[in-house]
């Protein structure tokens, strides 16, 4: 079993846990492209999937890429406070994939078909995209909040060595005294009459 999973690691560069996970994601895509095929004509499909290809590396990449990247250099954190850049790009990016999801709702682009399918108007996609991208704010908003209260901001003052504890001794003024070695004086010759030397 591990010589089989050596050579298939050695073969196709992974284990066998993400070519099941790759079959799987092929096997669903499938799926959906063959629903979609058997209820939209084929031209009309691939004319949306190049457009979206288009509008989205030529246009949409280089706008959200600029927007990403002002949003960063405009929201810089103080040292020991959590960033805000993330909890608006959160909101944002969810926001715009609902966009992108129900564009054709939310604008009433397919509103004749949509009702000729499901007997309902398209009304309510646009006010309910709203709030949720509002609660999707708020709570984003209320977690950098929280986030905030729990952080500490940096010290600003200087930072003072720890004082030595206090002493009675020479040393005075607090300090502990420093002790240092006595050192023996050369014995000098006695003066005659003395009885030295």
């Amino acid at each position: 079993m591990r010589a089989a999973t050596a050579r298939l690691r050695a073969r196709y560069g992974a284990g066998p846990t993400h070519l099941l996970a790759l079959a799987v994601c092929f096997a669903l895509a499938g799926y959906a492209a063959l629903r979609v095929f058997t209820t939209t004509p084929w031209p009309f499909v691939l004319a949306w999937f190049a457009g979206a290809a288009v509008a989205h590396d030529l246009v949409l990449f280089p706008l959200y890429a600029l927007a990403d990247r002002s949003l960063t250099g405009a929201s810089r954190a103080r040292p020991g406070r959590p960033s805000p850049v993330n909890h608006l790009r959160v909101p944002f990016a969810a926001s715009g994939l609902l966009l992108l999801l129900f564009f054709p709702m939310i604008t009433r682009w397919s509103e004749r078909d949509y009702t000729a399918a499901s007997g309902r108007t398209e009304d309510p996609y646009l006010g309910r995209w709203l709030l949720v991208t509002a609660a999707l704010f708020a709570l984003s908003a209320a977690l950098y909040v929280l986030r905030l209260g729990f952080s500490k901001g940096p010290d600003t003052g200087t930072a003072r060595p720890p004082e030595p504890p206090a002493s009675d001794g020479p040393g005075g003024r607090g300090r502990a005294p420093v002790r240092r070695p006595r050192r023996r004086s050369p014995r000098r010759p006695g003066r005659p009459g003395t009885g030295r030397g």
